[in-house]
């Protein structure tokens, strides 16, 4: 019975002492550094805007507006993957939430209704595909 009392309380030291010393121990996905730092709205917009002159959505002269971090995005497209494009594109400039209002055209939207109805999608083809047709 002695030794049980001793070792409970060579535990207890052990563990009292370990807590008092113990740093604590940030989760691996915490990000560490501090926060990220803060961009003004303005230099925000100009950053999107950055991104959307050096691709093919120049071409759609969407409109940006940025407000507290959240960039929001609109125009018309005739290209369905730019309405993706877009929004990944501001994220990349740093903007905290996107809202894409981007409308997709009518006609752009037959069109890959009529490639799903045909069976043709963008997809990776196996070489042992290819070499059939």
């Amino acid at each position: 019975m002695y030794r049980t009392l001793v070792s409970a309380a060579l535990l207890l030291a052990t563990a009292a002492f370990a807590g008092a010393n113990a740093k604590p121990v940030a989760p691996s996905h915490v990000r560490k550094g501090g926060a990220a730092p803060a961009i003004s709205d303005a230099a925000l917009e100009s950053a999107i805007r950055q991104r959307f002159s050096r691709s093919k959505a120049a071409s759609e002269n969407f409109q940006v507006r940025v407000a507290g971090g959240t960039a929001t995005i609109e125009g018309r497209t005739d290209v369905i993957q730019r309405k993706g494009a877009a929004t990944r594109m501001a994220r990349a400039a740093g903007a905290r939430q996107v809202i894409n209002k981007i409308v997709i055209s009518q006609a752009a939207r037959d069109k890959a209704n009529a490639n799903l109805a045909n069976g043709r999608r963008r997809v990776q083809v196996k070489r042992s595909e290819v070499a059939r047709r």
